[in-house]
């Protein structure tokens, strides 16, 4: 049987170094599967501070999408689909050019600089 983990535990104590970073104790690191460089969320309450691993959020993020898509009945085939087309309408909205005269120019620059 799978032990539960207390909603609120008091874990350890740390430290401020000079350059603002914190330590995480090895043994959460190793519970959590944390490891050099992994992401965190930092969320203010009050005077609290909460850390949050972005993996956690991460697959949460992806498990609430998948379900809707899901629920919608959306197989992952037709969003690949239409992934391209999509992103260009985005990105021409966002910057007014299509994304494809962007990558022209660019290729463009290369040629010339070879």
């Amino acid at each position: 049987m799978a032990t539960e983990m207390p909603v609120l535990e008091y874990l350890a104590t740390t430290r401020i170094g000079e350059k603002g970073q914190l330590t995480v104790p090895k043994h959460f690191r190793e519970d959590l599967g944390l490891g050099t460089g992994s992401p965190f969320a930092v969320l203010r309450i009050g005077d609290a501070l909460f850390l949050i691993p972005e993996q956690s959020r991460f697959e949460e993020l992806c498990d609430e999408i998948r379900r809707a898509f899901l629920k919608a009945g959306a197989p992952a085939e037709s969003l690949l689909d239409t992934l391209h087309g999509i992103r260009g309408a985005i990105y021409e909205e966002r910057y007014g050019a299509p994304i494809s005269r962007v990558h022209e120019r660019r290729d463009s620059r290369r040629s010339r600089t070879n």
